[in-house]
């Protein structure tokens, strides 16, 4: 347990220490582009974080861009300047949720709170070297933010970002379904587990920064460990897996 444990805290720290990247959240050349500018247009990527629910995460984060194609820039005055029927109905013509009317509002209360408290700059969230607990406490308090997503943001934030914090505490894992079926199949916890013995499984094995085990786990569960017919020859823990072969 102890070289699986150390294995997937040295892939997470690779990522960590990782020169910045363009992160491909949809493997859309331009819908990147916008979601990568975080010092022109911090507001597309906490948009997207807000619309990466229940839908296929590249669709979801493909949302800010399909918004801009529709109003024609995504400055944020003038995604200020639409009205929620507006923004409802470039939902709805362009079928861009699965909830199109739930995450139409979601979308647009994300916008005025950008607006009201940050004075329309969404990297105000986590600017000044905050703690890592006050930039998920704040992305909490986005409308339909829930502590999967605002975890999911701050670790994006730190890890691939490279945003700098006084620490890493309070940045989770982030309870996927992928990363539960890897720490299950690992014996880190019972099938039966709920999200929350998830998180606090992460915070016991490294509490110094908890979502450091986030994205090898989400790795290994997308590309081999899958739900059926998990590839086990080309995930790298396979010498030391308990569940090596089980579907």
């Amino acid at each position: 347990m102890d070289i699986i444990l150390s294995t997937l805290i040295q892939k997470g720290d690779d990522l960590l220490k990782k020169p910045f990247e363009k992160v491909k959240f949809t493997g859309n050349s331009a819908a990147d582009n916008l979601l990568n500018v975080l010092q022109n247009y911090p507001h597309a990527f906490v948009l997207g974080c807000i619309m990466d629910r229940q839908i296929k995460a590249q669709k979801a984060w493909m949302v800010p861009y399909k918004i801009k194609t529709e109003v024609g820039s995504f400055e944020f005055p003038q995604l200020l300047s639409q009205s929620l029927t507006k923004i409802k109905q470039i939902f709805n013509k362009r079928k861009l949720h699965r909830f199109n009317e739930k995450m139409a509002n979601y979308f647009y209360g994300g916008i005025r709170r950008i607006n009201d408290n940050y004075q329309g700059d969404a990297s105000n969230i986590w600017k000044g070297l905050p703690k890592s607990a006050t930039v998920v406490r704040r992305f909490l308090q986005f409308q339909g933010v829930g502590i999967k997503i605002a975890s999911m943001a701050t670790n994006i934030l730190a890890r691939d970002f490279k945003i700098k914090m006084a620490d890493k505490l309070c940045i989770d894992i982030s309870p996927d379904v992928q990363v539960k079926r890897v720490f299950t199949r690992l014996g880190l916890i019972n099938k039966d587990a709920n999200n929350e013995e998830l998180i606090y499984c992460a915070r016991g094995l490294n509490p110094e920064y908890p979502g450091i085990f986030d994205f090898p786990a989400w790795e290994i569960g997308e590309k081999s460990c899958r739900l059926m017919r998990p590839n086990c020859n080309d995930c790298y823990l396979r010498e030391w897996c308990p569940k090596i072969g089980v579907g």
